[in-house]
């Protein structure tokens, strides 16, 4: 094992202490303990923020192109831990990623469908897109490849994607538990077919054999039984697609979706710009419903591919106000002497917008209901019941359902010590709070390096009005 090595720094306000190895972090070491003290702001807020770019459209991104004929130039690239294993897993895998830290740009050299690598042994994080993903292309190969996570990525479901690879042609070992990591993929290549998955615990499961279909030797028809939870992100993947030249039809239903990807096509290499993210913009979007006063979140608006964009009608319903541009979202809280009024919701489309709503509901005069997003409980942790037990430290009532929360605003907030499960949207979401409520502490704050290094800066520069 190549030495490793301890480094300190204080970003944000907070001590982050994180293991090394030759100068780049390795996620797979235990997090040591950091934490963020919050600081409440004294006014209202108004500023004008940005937002790195969209996670879930980079590792897109990097998967089509990589497949592409051709070289694409992808900007704007976020570049995080999922990311970042994201691209060491097409590295490993043969293909030639080029990156420019300080522009955010990468350069990849598509492999034309065919992978270079005959075997590889890929470390996947906790990272659900690079493990769904990388199964996905593998099977796509030729060889032996073997994919594998940190412990919680072994109890993240992958057994329904293994099942369509299966009827698509792919071999599929399970080392451990049936239908978990660690995986070994026997790869001859993608036969196509007809492939139905019933109730799919994530759309990353569809969108995986959607972005390898048009390489298989025939057509590829993907039949979504029992609904599609996070169906935008799917719409966003066929989109993506078009955008490197491969058609997909589809039809969405209100029970699930079809999807008929014709053989043979191929994408083509191009320059593709990605997004801010929505999904980290939704916590600068809902500072003010907090707060009080604005934010504008620059180059994210109602062009967006993303559906957490639509966050902002929630917040809306709850007596936000919302002005909306092709290129950028503004919120302002309700005006002075009127409340958040509680809601209920169903977030099936918008899952990961789940936490911020939670927190925001706090502040509301009335009970929040949050349905229809039971697949929380398999991402980073079990998220509805993590979100139950730190908004109860608080002081709110929080009734646990099989599928959602209810939350009852306490009359005032209790200040309590946040643990973030390693999950980066419990460390953002929980910023909400302390922006109301002095001596809020949040637990292993840098577990936001999964999606946002610098988060804790640039919500400090919020508060303080900066761009």
């Amino acid at each position: 094992m190549r030495p490793a090595t301890i480094n300190r720094s204080v970003r944000g306000g907070f001590e982050v202490i994180g293991v090394f190895v030759e100068g780049r972090p390795r996620s797979d070491y235990p997090r040591s303990v950091d934490t963020y003290r919050c600081k409440p702001v004294r006014g209202p807020l108004d500023a004008v923020v940005s937002v790195p770019g969209s996670k879930s459209m980079t590792n897109r991104a990097l998967v089509l192109a990589a497949l592409a004929d051709g070289e694409s130039i992808v900007t704007n690239v976020l570049l995080a831990a999922d990311t970042r294993l994201m691209i060491e897993a097409l590295r490993g895998l043969g293909v030639a990623v080029t990156l420019d830290e300080d522009d955010r740009v990468a350069e990849v050299t598509g492999c034309r469908g065919l992978l270079p690598a005959e075997d590889a042994d890929i470390f996947c994080g906790n990272a659900g897109t690079v493990m769904r993903f990388g199964m996905a292309l593998a099977a796509a190969g030729f060889g032996r490849f073997r994919l594998d996570g940190v412990p919680r990525m072994r109890q993240r479901p992958i057994g329904g994607l293994a099942s369509a690879l299966r009827t698509l042609g792919a071999g599929i070992e399970f080392e451990g538990g049936d239908g978990f990591a660690p995986v070994v993929v026997h790869a001859k290549g993608l036969r196509g077919g007809d492939v139905t998955i019933t109730a799919p615990e994530s759309s990353q499961m569809i969108s995986a054999l959607l972005m390898v279909a048009p390489y298989a030797s025939r057509d590829v028809l993907i039949d979504v039984t029992g609904g599609l939870p996070s169906a935008p992100y799917a719409r966003m993947t066929t989109v993506m697609m078009d955008r490197w030249r491969v058609v997909v039809i589809e039809q969405f239903e209100c029970d699930g979706a079809k999807f008929v990807v014709e053989a043979p096509q191929r994408y083509q290499g191009r320059n593709f710009a990605i997004e801010p993210d929505a999904s980290s913009a939704s916590y600068f979007l809902a500072a003010p419903a907090v707060a009080g006063g604005q934010v504008c979140v620059e180059g994210l608006g109602t062009a967006s591919l993303q559906g957490d964009v639509r966050f902002v009608e929630v917040l809306e319903r709850m007596g936000c106000t919302v002005e909306r541009a092709a290129d950028r979202l503004t919120v302002a809280g309700p005006g002075e002497g009127e409340r958040l009024r509680g809601v209920e919701v169903d977030l099936n489309d918008m899952p990961d917008t789940a936490p911020a709503l939670a927190v925001v509901a706090l502040f509301a005069e009335s009970t929040t209901t949050i349905r229809n997003v039971a697949n929380l409980r398999v991402k980073e942790t079990d998220r509805i019941a993590a979100l139950a037990r730190e908004l109860a430290k608080l002081g709110a009532t929080v009734d646990e359902l099989p599928d959602g929360l209810r939350i009852k605003p306490p009359n005032g907030l209790t200040p309590a010590s946040i643990d973030t499960y390693d999950d980066h949207r419990m460390a953002m979401s929980f910023a909400l709070a302390g922006l109301r409520c002095e001596g809020l502490v949040i637990n292993h704050a840098s577990c936001c390096a999964k999606t946002f290094p610098d988060f804790f800066e640039r919500f400090e520069k919020m508060c303080r009005g900066a761009a």
